[in-house]
């Protein structure tokens, strides 16, 4: 297993997450089969929006053997109402809720405490200004989570909690399917089933948020990946062929800021399919190709970071450039920590010699010989 920082907490965070949701639909045995899985193949952090008693029972039973291992993103103002699932800002349900998550866990304290599901802007101002926030602050002076997290599926939202300098993660939901929506607090609009023709390349307000998290240093964990699924069936996907388990992990860790990437599960041969990805070839990894090919909604022109391009003839790491070069051109002025990473690569785009052998290999027909001209009229270098 690999292991990348998430973001300014600090935490090493395992690349593949363990999306719990699922276990309360799973037998005692197959959660055991599946902890086997997860704890064999070196996962460390998990995943609690649910507030099931049951399930968060079954996932305190899980994880209680080795809870020091375990970094817990739980979630506060998911409650449980009249035995069912509720989402609420109201004090009164939210707090008696979070204590109930902390017992149910066996836990003292949590590593990461997620404002929990917040998609519409004006919320998000309602929470940040409010009483809310002085019970997310709190608990986390008094070391009952460690670091503030916050979970969406609205880059707009997500733009907003990585510039406030208190929210230091994210939880988004990232897809090479979803990248290519719009934002919206609408979330019926952010799963859609099939695309309008039109749309095509991650989304700018997506793009942003990623460079926005990276420059911030606020790091990001990954749901839905999968985009419940459908990504893994040709007959379902968007784009009229399927994924694999591997390429959608990939596609997602190759965003700038992803730390790891929550996979949910329901047995432990899913489990053992997400943890492949530590060891997969780089052709298994390949989900440019897939997305290239497929009979509808290419990224054509867009460079997604895949490093289809190398290798270099100069060794110049033109995907890091390439992200680089977004990161520092989304802004008025080059951030300077941009800037000193680019500098500090062993070749830079002033470097290439426009041999163009790149290009030939690049599956979405990226300019990339303009794109490293782009880059040295921007760093100076």
């Amino acid at each position: 297993m690999r292991y990348r920082t998430l973001g300014k907490t600090g935490l090493r965070v395992s690349e593949v997450g363990f999306g719990a949701e699922w276990i309360g639909e799973m037998s005692p045995a197959t959660r055991r089969e599946v902890m086997d899985v997860l704890n064999d193949g070196g996962v460390n952090i998990v995943d609690c929006w649910m507030s099931d008693p049951d399930v968060r029972d079954a996932l305190g039973q899980m994880i209680a053997p080795n809870r020091d291992q375990w970094i817990v993103q739980a979630h506060i103002g998911s409650t449980w109402q009249d035995g069912q699932y509720v989402r609420t800002r109201e004090m009164n349900k939210v707090i008696p809720a979070f204590e109930d998550e902390l017992r149910r866990l066996k836990s003292d304290s949590f590593e990461l405490g997620m404002i929990h599901y917040v998609d519409e802007v004006a919320e998000y101002h309602s929470i940040m200004e409010g009483e809310f926030l002085d019970y997310v602050l709190r608990l986390r002076d008094a070391g009952t989570i460690q670091h503030i997290g916050l979970s969406t599926h609205n880059p707009e939202v997500g733009l907003l909690a990585a510039k406030s300098g208190i929210v230091e993660m994210i939880m988004f939901s990232i897809n090479p399917a979803f990248d290519m929506l719009p934002a919206s607090e609408d979330i019926n609009t952010l799963f859609e089933e099939s695309y309008d023709a039109g749309l095509s390349g991650i989304e700018k307000v997506r793009a942003e948020l990623y460079e926005t998290c990276e420059r911030e240093d606020v790091g990001i964990t990954v749901m839905k990946p999968y985009a419940g699924g459908r990504l893994l069936d040709a007959e379902k996907s968007p784009f009229g062929v399927a994924l694999t388990p591997a390429q959608c992990l990939h596609y997602c860790l190759t965003r700038p800021a992803v730390a790891s990437v929550m996979a949910g599960v329901s047995n432990a041969r899913q489990a053992a399919e997400a943890l492949a990805y530590e060891d997969a070839a780089e052709d298994e990894l390949d989900y440019a190709s897939v997305l290239a090919n497929a009979p509808a909604h290419s990224y054509a022109g867009q460079c997604t970071y895949c490093g289809h391009c190398q290798p270099c003839v100069v060794g110049i790491n033109i995907a890091m450039v390439n992200k680089f070069y977004d990161l520092a051109a989304s802004q008025d002025t080059v951030p300077e920590s941009v800037r000193a990473h680019y500098l500090d690569m062993d070749a830079t785009a002033r470097d290439c010699f426009a041999c163009h052998g790149c290009e030939s290999r690049c599956p979405f027909g990226v300019k990339i010989v303009d794109k490293m001209k782009a880059a040295v009229e921007l760093f100076g270098a």
